[in-house]
């Protein structure tokens, strides 16, 4: 034991002070649903998403002067996911996604007597959440799948380093495995790999 200790550089810290290394966080994390349903995608909240994200259905995507690509084509995009056998959504509370410490009409609504207990108690569904991530993956179905348009809201810190996008990608990789199909690439840029 005294030479593996000589080797890996001594002992191991203490835990007070492993302990004072971990940052508490003040805030939990918001509940996110993860779907697997094409259904729960909305068209319209899905080009959104496209564009706040700044992502673009191209390869090689117009750019204009302020950095941002082109808008996505709403009849390509329904096309294309037609044409997707494997297709998730993430979605979280639109409370998570506001920064601003007034409260939003639709959150106001639950409030009255017993507070707005309803609303936080109730879970995240594709009906009441708000869409924050999305991916797609085509396939032959048979043998090879490629995943496309891996792409999640980091708009508000709450969302930020919450593994989404790799929950995505998870989720893509297990329904496709789940099928029998194994041989899996990833279309990304430079930035996303």
């Amino acid at each position: 034991m005294a030479v593996a200790a000589a080797v890996y550089g001594g002992s191991s810290p203490s835990p007070p002070r492993i302990a004072a290394q971990i940052k508490p966080n003040s805030t939990p994390p918001p509940p996110v649903f993860i779907s697997t349903n094409p259904a729960h995608v909305n068209q319209h909240h899905l080009r959104d998403l496209y564009a706040i994200c700044n992502h673009s259905c191209h390869r090689f995507p117009t750019i204009d002067a302020a950095g941002r690509v082109e808008p996505v084509d709403a009849l390509k995009l329904r096309e294309a996911l037609s044409h997707s056998p494997v297709v998730v959504s993430a979605f979280t509370k639109p409370e998570f996604l506001t920064t601003q410490s007034s409260a939003s009409p639709e959150v106001t609504t639950f409030t009255g007597i017993g507070g707005d207990w309803i609303r936080k108690v109730a879970p995240v569904t594709p009906e009441n959440g708000r869409l924050i991530g999305f991916g797609r993956a085509v396939s032959d179905l048979g043998l090879t799948a490629s995943i496309y348009d891996v792409m999640f809201l980091q708009v508000h810190p709450a969302l930020r380093g919450r593994g989404i996008g790799r929950m995505i990608v998870q989720r893509i990789i297990r329904t496709l495995t789940n099928r029998g199909i194994y041989d899996i690439a990833a279309l990304c840029t430079d930035n996303q790999s």
